[in-house]
């Protein structure tokens, strides 16, 4: 039993069309005047095509109908792409019109401005057309495949708004949608074209053809570039701000500490053995502050006064792991 399929209550008189598969074994159909009932599955039989051939009344027993006309029930849904497996190498591809609907369809594959036909033409009412031998082996180069319809009935061309769909498989989920393919009557990987939540799922195949696409390694910013600081930094306010005298102490404080900040990882990014801070020497206020931060440095190896000939006692190196 599959959505599209023409059913009969086992106690009772109505006959219907699935139209989706509920929890719980419970199975939703399509009766007269558009009103959808829940079944258990249990209480259900699936009408053949041969039975109404097969059992039709005569013509005494239809006239009471011709009198009483009953309302046409319609199987609006059953548009299905079918992977019928040939052997442990091959599948067949096949599109199914279970639905009561002439189709008129074409199916390509690949993308633009690169799309390939594969077929088109009307698929009539029950009916299913091979579209071609698939390799297993190929499986990743498939690509995606783009099915659009029109659905006709009678003297109306477009009674239903067009259908396009657009499937690319991934073989993690390709082997465990294996079942019973309608109209075909054969176990086959079966995907459905026409179900109820046709928006939702063309955001999520968006978005699994993205993972399928190289995706590009941008080149490096300048701005991410690490600048490689010399060997000998000066922490003299004068020489970090050309605005030094309109900054208080703190400011000048925090400019000094952020410059030995950014000075001392530059170096540890490019590598360097060490790098000397001239920090001057007045009350130590910067001298102790340096110190303490390097001592809890996880990539410093040691730190100590730096040559008192050339820098007196206002400078500190430090030793880098």
């Amino acid at each position: 039993m599959t959505i599209g399929d023409k059913v009969r209550l086992l106690r009772g008189k109505e006959e219907g069309i699935v139209t989706r598969f509920l929890p719980g074994d419970v199975v939703e159909i399509e009766i007269e005047e558009g009103f959808k009932i829940p079944v258990q599955r249990r209480e259900l039989a699936v009408v053949s095509p041969e039975e109404a051939i097969r059992f039709r009344p005569g013509p005494a027993a239809l006239e009471p109908q011709r009198r009483q006309p009953m309302a046409e029930i319609i199987a609006n849904k059953g548009l299905y792409l079918a992977f019928v497996p040939l052997n442990d190498r091959e599948v067949a591809q096949h599109v199914i019109n279970n639905t009561d609907w002439d189709v008129p369809f074409t199916l390509t594959a690949g993308t633009e401005p690169h799309l390939r036909g594969l077929a088109a033409g009307v698929l009539k009412p029950r009916t299913a057309q091979k579209i071609q031998d698939l390799a297993m082996k190929d499986f990743e180069n498939w690509g995606a495949f783009t099915f659009q319809a029109l659905f006709s009935r009678g003297a109306f061309l477009t009674q239903r708004p067009p259908l396009e769909k657009r499937l690319r498989f991934r073989m993690s989920s390709f082997f465990k949608s294996k079942q019973k393919a309608p109209v075909l009557g054969k176990d086959a990987h079966l995907y459905q074209l026409d179900g109820e939540e046709e928006a939702p799922r063309t955001v999520v195949e968006q978005l699994v053809e993205k993972r399928f696409e190289p995706t590009p390694v941008p080149a490096p910013s300048p701005a991410a570039v690490v600048p490689k600081p010399t060997p000998t930094v000066d922490l003299h306010a004068e020489q970090l701000s050309p605005d030094v005298l309109k900054l208080n102490p703190a400011e000048i404080l925090e400019l000094q500490l952020k410059t030995f900040e950014t000075q001392l990882e530059n170096a540890i990014a490019h590598g360097l053995p060490d790098i000397t801070f001239i920090h001057g020497v007045g009350h130590h206020t910067l001298r102790n502050e340096l110190h303490r931060r390097l001592g809890k440095h996880p990539q410093v190896k040691f730190f100590e006064d730096a040559q008192k000939e050339k820098f007196g006692f206002g400078a500190t190196k430090v030793v880098l792991n």
